[in-house]
């Protein structure tokens, strides 16, 4: 049997820590956010109440609820205040060293029976896991961006999980009513896997000339019925994290076709990420997005 998950601490308070904090809290658990920058923390949580105000303007939501949830989110200033959480998730940038440091740093400050997770989209658990004191309490949680929108949590085993880590990890996504599927700890896990690679071949498609951003785009949401275009929604994911799944499916599976594209490289080496910095496959600067291509 696995641990109740009742106090759940989030390390990261960008676009995946605020929305999984969000979800929490309105399930009814407990939240401490932390991240590094306390700026980030009061600007994660003034996000989080906007997006529940949203929720009670559509209906889904009682003003009384969104109180509540907001009342149950806390700071964490260190990681000596996630001490009492039975699950510490990190969703902090996308990149192993950073994770590792962290999990390190974490780790003394935590019970002996609380489960650590990371929501990383590609890194391998097995190796994030080996940084802990704790491999077989350690699993990775991957929800889906926008997370208080989207259905599917991947949950992804490393080779020392246990089978009680799994069992808490499913319920504990059952209780934020949301679907879990099971992914071995393979390069980019299920969902990136077969994602990322479109995206970069949409990219190759823009690259070789067979179409413009806007043929590309109109193509596949009328053509394949996909809500929307593969360069629309590589702007949307960030072309920094595109370019890194794809970095880390090509240097982990060691197979050409995964090698990203040369001009999704120079988009990221420009600085335009997308629709965070204003630039991607289009240019969000005006009233309507332009394809920059």
């Amino acid at each position: 049997m696995g641990i109740e998950i009742k106090t759940v601490g989030i390390i990261g308070a960008g676009q995946m820590g605020t929305g999984i904090a969000h979800v929490c809290a309105a399930s009814g658990l407990d939240v401490r956010l932390n991240d590094r920058d306390p700026d980030r923390i009061d600007a994660g949580l003034a996000l989080i109440d906007a997006n529940l105000v949203r929720q009670v303007q559509k209906g889904t939501l009682s003003e009384e609820q969104r109180r509540t949830a907001m009342d149950r989110i806390g700071k964490a200033r260190g990681y000596e205040d996630l001490g009492a959480c039975d699950l510490v998730i990190e969703a902090a940038t996308e990149d192993e060293p950073t994770k590792r440091k962290i999990f390190q740093a974490l780790c003394p400050s935590l019970k002996p029976d609380a489960l650590v997770a990371t929501n990383t989209s590609s890194i391998s658990i097995t190796r994030l896991a080996a940084a802990t004191d704790r491999p077989d309490r350690f699993i990775g949680i991957h929800f889906m961006n926008p997370v208080p929108l989207m259905q599917l949590v991947e949950l992804i085993r490393g080779i020392a999980t246990e089978d009680p880590t799994y069992e808490s990890a499913k319920a504990f996504i059952g209780r934020l009513g949301k679907t879990s599927t099971m992914s071995e700890d393979f390069p980019a896990f299920i969902v990136n896997r077969i994602l990322l690679p479109m995206i970069n071949e949409a990219i190759y498609t823009l690259y070789e000339g067979v179409g413009s951003v806007e043929s590309i785009d109109t193509a596949m949401r009328l053509g394949a019925n996909h809500p929307m275009g593969p360069l629309q929604l590589a702007d949307f994911i960030g072309l920094d994290t595109c370019l890194s799944v794809m970095q880390v499916l090509y240097e982990g599976l060691a197979d050409s076709k995964y090698r990203p594209c040369p001009l999704l490289v120079k988009y990221v080496e420009a600085g335009w990420l997308g629709r965070k910095s204003k630039r991607g496959f289009y240019d969000y600067r005006g009233e309507t997005p332009v394809p920059t291509r």
